[in-house]
């Protein structure tokens, strides 16, 4: 996915955004970059590979660089950024959180017309860059804007920082999120309100749906009023976010923790403990021991001193070994206990299916599964929350395949919670994954404890809801 950070302010702004950055690294592993402008010398840019280390250790031996009152700052699962760039707009660097699934066709479109990419890098087009291209046809930042939201497919949130403070826009629909900070003489715009309390920034509010402003350190120009419609990603509660951030005044542990106590209440399993799966799971954990009435145990706890992240890496054989790597089972807390564990989601079932095998290894005599979502039947074509690159890498297609003979067929049915099909899906996938029990969150229990209208929340790779 990736989260970003930007901020202007009446002093140095490098020690906020280095810091404000940094607080986003939950939510990517591949790049980071930083930008800040000063009169004195203008744009100040690097980028930093964060695959095999961190964004502070990375960035903090050449930090004495970068000077300026306003900055932003980038942690990316996708290209790298920002990007800087000179136009009839003027100069400016841009950093995006986006996944485009027509990124190959504008690129002709913008090829056609005698332009050009340049950030290569990767062996593909940039699609940061492409953003930045599709800006500069507009005769303003705002139409430049509008010719983004009115051309991609998928998503796009933005901040772009020029000589004249920084602009943030949100996705058209809203599908990510930007919060407004505010402290004296200092506004910052970022993914995750986690960034803001130790920078001592409050939440001044969240931008809208197609939201464009403009921060300056004395104050915040409204450039594109927000839209009603709106199709927030659910699954920022579920799983990306930090339990400490806010979207649309609502935070993550208090949705997780709610949802976790409703699924606890609805239960009459019979079992001794609780224990949520680190770190996403946690919360709904907690909220799930105190519904079910049943102590809450650490049995498996993840090492921090050197697994702080929750994403792994895109390839299999090493995702699987950080996978069993990072969680160290309790033997004193699971021999003998009948436990009902608590996880975010169930995407292909690989990291669970040898977590189970270790957990009655270690001897757990029961184990039950609880899931803070809805069975993902639906790829995601706006946020890339996984790495998968077919539906079918999904467990649930894979079941649905071989129950059905087709991996789309009755969709709608299993994605029904307590129809037949949907109960046969979650017994086959509770087999292959050898749980005690298996139940997934309804749909309807995950929209209460997010308290926001159904309408408003991209519910997609649960329900195959939502539309360009």
């Amino acid at each position: 996915m990736g989260g970003f950070f930007g901020t202007v302010s009446k002093a140095s702004c490098v020690t906020d955004l280095y810091y404000g950055t940094d607080y986003n690294s939950h939510l990517g592993t591949k790049r980071g970059g930083m930008a800040t402008y000063s009169q004195e010398k203008g744009f100040t840019r690097a980028i930093h590979n964060l695959e095999s280390a961190y964004f502070r250790s990375k960035f903090e031996p050449g930090l004495e660089k970068f000077s300026g009152n306003s900055g932003i700052g980038i942690i990316s699962d996708t290209d790298a950024q920002p990007i800087v760039i000179n136009s009839h707009l003027g100069r400016f660097a841009i950093v995006t959180v986006a996944k485009i699934t027509n990124l190959n066709e504008l690129e002709e479109q913008l090829l056609a017309k005698n332009m050009h990419f340049a950030e290569l890098s990767s062996g593909n087009t940039n699609q940061t860059e492409l953003i930045a291209l599709l800006i500069i046809q507009g005769k303003t930042f705002v139409e430049g804007i509008e010719n983004v939201y009115n051309s991609i497919k998928g998503s796009c949130s933005m901040l772009i920082l020029t000589e004249d403070g920084v602009i943030a826009a949100r996705d058209k629909l809203g599908r990510t999120p930007i919060v407004i900070g505010k402290k004296d003489g200092a506004y910052a715009a970022t993914s995750e309100s986690c960034s803001f309390p130790n920078l001592n920034f409050a939440v001044d509010r969240y931008l809208g749906p197609g939201e464009i402003v403009r921060l300056r350190a004395d104050g915040i120009e409204q450039m594109r009023k927000p839209t009603e419609d709106m199709q927030i990603c659910s699954f920022l509660w579920v799983y990306y976010g930090f339990p400490n951030s806010c979207y649309e005044d609502r935070n993550v542990e208090e949705v997780r923790s709610t949802s976790g106590y409703k699924m606890g209440q609805e239960d009459t399993t019979d079992v001794d403990l609780v224990c949520g799966i680190p770190d996403s799971g946690i919360g709904q954990g907690l909220g799930y021991a105190q519904g079910l009435g049943v102590p809450y145990r650490r049995a498996i706890t993840k090492y921090t001193p050197t697994w702080p992240r929750s994403f792994t890496p895109s390839n299999q054989e090493l995702r699987s070994l950080v996978a069993k790597m990072k969680l160290i089972p309790n033997r004193a807390v699971l021999e003998g206990k009948r436990i009902v564990f608590c996880d975010d989601s169930i995407v292909r079932g690989t990291q669970l299916r040898d977590n189970v095998k270790v957990l009655y290894e270690y001897g757990a005599k029961e184990i039950h599964m609880r899931i803070g979502c809805p069975p993902l039947i639906y790829g995601c074509p706006f946020i890339g929350f996984t790495a998968s690159k077919t539906d079918m890498e999904l467990i649930t297609r894979q079941v649905i395949k071989d129950l059905e003979g087709d991996e789309n067929k009755n969709l709608d049915k299993y994605a029904t919670t307590g129809s037949p099909e949907y109960q046969k899906m979650v017994s086959v996938i509770s087999e292959r994954l050898k749980l005690t029990t298996l139940k997934f969150n309804s749909l309807e229990t995950l929209v209460e404890a997010i308290g926001l209208p159904k309408c408003k929340v991209c519910t997609h790779c649960f329900d195959g809801s939502s539309r360009y």
